[in-house]
């Protein structure tokens, strides 16, 4: 049987801000930016994939 999903924790203080700060930087990126952040994470992606094996 499946472990029960803990309740997500409420950010307060420090940690609230900086991520309210992550939120709005990333929301305001250029359409070419995000664009070429989204292709360097996918090259990261597949370079990762050579090195890890998935069993089902």
């Amino acid at each position: 049987m499946a472990r029960p999903i803990r309740e997500t924790p409420v950010l307060k203080g420090e940690d609230a801000f900086n991520f309210e700060w992550q939120r709005l930087v990333a929301e305001n990126r250029a359409p070419e930016e995000r664009a070429e952040l989204r292709r360097k994470f996918q090259e990261r992606v597949a370079k990762a994939r050579k090195y890890i094996e998935v069993c089902w």
